[in-house]
């Protein structure tokens, strides 16, 4: 597939919105009857496209440098966003999504290859991502795991007051 990485622009935030919650929309049917519903329902109380639309709006607005996507021609194929994390020398793939007609095509480990000599380049020696661990994130961890992360042992415990 012939597509390029480049620095986002506000230009792409339309697109970056539109294809992030088609790519999300069936991980969401998986995840929600996975978790608790007290939870869910605190995260998502608008439901999950609201609060992962102001999320991205928010990130793309305060961290649009640390921002790259995968464009053909003028469409936008997907897009990551990084954090560093510099008192531990850890870059965070913060972000990732692909447009769902463009999946299993290499781009998200181009974009994820783009952001690991981004880090680098700063001076990170580890790179982290996070995804969940239900139904619905498991293709994430595949693509995570064929990209050589290793899993971290983390559990996360919730209760209703």
């Amino acid at each position: 597939m012939n597509f390029q990485i480049a620095a986002f622009h506000d230009s792409h935030r339309s697109q970056v919105l539109e294809l992030s919650l088609r790519a999300w929309a069936p991980v969401f049917e998986k995840f929600k009857p996975a978790v608790q519903a007290y939870v869910y329902d605190a995260f998502y109380p608008q439901g999950w496209r609201v609060r992962q639309t102001s999320d991205i709006e928010q990130f793309l607005k305060a961290e649009a440098g640390q921002v790259w996507v995968a464009i053909q021609a003028d469409s936008v194929l997907g897009w990551v966003g990084i954090r560093v994390h510099p008192e531990d020398k850890m870059g965070e793939i913060y972000i990732l999504a692909v447009d769902p007609n463009h999946q299993r095509r290499g781009i998200a480990r181009a974009l994820m290859d783009h952001a690991m000599a981004q880090m680098r380049q700063t001076g990170m020696k580890i790179v982290m991502v996070e995804t969940g661990d239900d139904p619905g994130h498991a293709p994430s961890r595949a693509t995570y795991e064929r990209a050589g992360f290793e899993r971290w042992p983390v559990a996360r415990y919730f209760r209703q007051l």
